[in-house]
């Protein structure tokens, strides 16, 4: 849909140092930025602004894992089949492998036999390898039934996780998550591989106490070599980027560049054609993280997982092969799905210009696994709340007990778990399950509910959102004079980051004259476009094929992000349009 271009309001910059240009100034304090200590990206700082004994539960957590390390008890990590949930798994893993363990595993969820997190199923297989402790990581707030079953099977649990809870909280031995009641960690934004980032932070700081390291003979570990797993989920779960998550990611961005990374990484910025030394946070989002989500989407994250544990390059390198054959399919799945979807939108009469409230859609032959991305693709184009249902299990053809699982994206002014939890109380028995963010959710419903679902939605969501809700607008940073269009600004711009959810890049607008447009890979539209004599290279993606090329056109309003294009050895500014239209 259409979208209207808003320019950010000045606002004051006197709090930030001069020695930064007023241009990136001002990018910062529109983004929130509150001091100048918010600039300081370090490892240092990060631990005199938060400490990890801040999390509450932590104390429980330190000293029964503690407790395990001297016992030597089994311990299997529970995972989730994303990248969050992926790269939480194996941080917990190396992690005790440098703490001296070598009696532990992992267990991640198939989505399509079991979903989501610590399920009584998934208890009973930890039970098979003789699990005496469970750690969930990424999940475990809302699976009360996994956790009792577990405690009824003698086997501590300590939960780590960062969801919202609901109103019941397991009966965990120790609980970690920044959003649980009464917890004062400052951050509440952390990601699921966060949290577990902490817990390992705090265990060091807590065996070092009991002088744990000495008595067995053990190295005290470089907590820090975790990072780069750390920035890759906290980036790819699209979780909020406050200062805390900043320096995390940072941290993590400059192992990477300097060659302190695992193999697994190292070969997943190969397979997606990465410079390593130049990587940058947007390149988990849309590069690295999409792959290794394409094990959990489409077949096993354990790929994933395994990819990420790989002790050397070559194996490594095979695995993340496999994994971007996983993500070509997973791509071209997620087309089909989306171009169907719009279809069924069409045939309700629904287009840009009358549109509900809130869009929910469900087909029985959709994969369970790409929902969530096509829900997400549908809420950018359309600016609406939206839920994607797939049926839970393929076989399962009777109406009556048939269940469909549902992926929801929401807008701002909008907070999508909250709405599901009133839906629920509303309607006792219409969801079966539910849990999730402000921004993302999961659900699972009755086949046979989902018109009384649907109409639900849509009604409550008209009443929760404001009419400006609705519109769908791009918050610029204003007009980028031609001066500044440089590869030096465009490194200037980079090195200011990280850039992502809620501290986003920065965007600029501007009119342009028209000088070339062609149509490559068949729907991105290559620009060259001219401003005060000075000539630069555009590209956009996915545009309206039908549209453009516009041969009419001679000028054009771009919204545009400022990048370098490397090629054959050649850096060039390129502007990443984000919006196009004549102007």
């Amino acid at each position: 849909m259409s979208k209207k271009i808003i320019r950010r309001a000045q606002v004051s910059t006197s709090y930030l140092p001069d020695s930064l240009p007023e241009i990136i100034k001002q990018i910062y304090a529109s983004r929130g930025m509150q001091s100048a200590d918010e600039l300081e990206l370090n490892v240092a700082h990060l631990q005199g602004m938060v400490a990890e004994t801040a999390l509450m539960g932590m104390d429980n957590a330190c000293q029964l894992l503690h407790q395990a390390l001297l016992n030597k008890t089994r311990i299997i990590i529970v995972g989730d089949f994303d990248a969050d949930g992926a790269t939480s798994t194996a941080l917990m893993i190396t992690a005790l492998n440098l703490f001296g363990s070598n009696n532990h595993d992992f267990i991640v969820p198939n989505r399509f036999e079991y979903g989501y997190g610590l399920t009584p199923e998934i208890v009973d297989i930890a039970a098979e390898q003789k699990a005496e402790m469970l750690i969930t990581v990424d999940n475990g707030i809302s699976c009360i039934a996994g956790v009792k079953r577990a405690k009824d099977l003698n086997m501590q649990v300590i939960v780590t996780d960062h969801h919202l809870p609901g109103h019941v909280l397991p009966i965990a031995d120790a609980i970690v998550n920044p959003n649980q009641h009464g917890c004062n960690f400052p951050s509440k934004s952390l990601a699921g591989v966060g949290v577990a980032f902490y817990l390992m932070l705090a265990l060091r700081k807590y065996c070092r106490e009991q002088n744990y390291f000495a008595e067995q003979g053990v190295a005290e570990p470089n907590i820090a070599q975790l990072l780069d797993l750390v920035a890759l989920g906290t980036v790819a779960d699209v979780v909020s980027l406050d200062a805390n998550n900043r320096i995390l990611v940072e941290q993590g961005l400059k192992r990477i560049r300097a060659g302190k990374t695992r193999p697994g990484i190292q070969a997943l910025i190969e397979i997606a054609n990465k410079n390593q030394q130049r990587l940058v946070a947007s390149d988990f989002g849309f590069a690295l993280g999409p792959r290794i989500n394409a094990a959990g989407r489409l077949d096993d994250m354990a790929y994933g997982i395994n990819c990420l544990l790989a002790p050397d390059l070559s194996s490594a390198r095979v695995m993340a092969a496999e994994l971007d054959d996983l993500n070509k399919t997973r791509r071209e799945i997620e087309q089909g799905m989306q171009q169907e979807a719009e279809r069924v939108l069409t045939s309700l009469n629904f287009d840009e210009e009358n549109l509900p409230n809130a869009i929910s859609l469900f087909q029985a032959d959709w994969h369970q696994g790409v929902i969530g991305i096509v829900a997400g693709r549908l809420k950018e184009k359309f600016h609406r709340p939206c839920i994607v249902f797939a049926k839970s299990k393929e076989d399962d053809t009777d109406f009556n007990t048939a269940e469909i699982k549902g992926s929801a994206r929401s807008i701002p002014g909008l907070h999508i778990r909250d709405l599901l939890e009133h839906i629920d109380s509303q309607n006792p028995g219409l969801i079966s399950k539910f849990g999730g963010h402000a921004m993302a959710a999961g659900l699972t419903i009755k086949q046979q509910d989902f018109e009384k679902f649907q109409q639900e939605f849509d009604r409550l969501a008209g009443k929760w959102l404001k009419p400006e809700d609705l519109d769908s607008i791009i918050l610029s940073d204003g007009e980028l004079s031609v001066n500044l269009l440089t590869l030096e600004f465009a490194e200037k711009i980079r090195d200011s980051g990280p850039w992502g959810q809620n501290f986003p890049e920065p965007l600029f607008d501007d009119t342009f004259s028209l000088v070339q447009q062609r149509i490559v890979g068949e729907k991105h539209l290559k620009l060259v476009v001219e401003k005060n004599g000075k000539v630069f290279d555009g590209i956009a993606f996915n545009v309206d094929v039908k549209a453009w090329p516009n041969t009419q056109a001679k000028q054009v309003h771009l919204a545009y992000r400022i990048d370098v294009n490397e090629f054959r050895g050649k850096r060039t500014v390129q502007l990443m349009i984000e919006d196009l239209r004549t102007a």
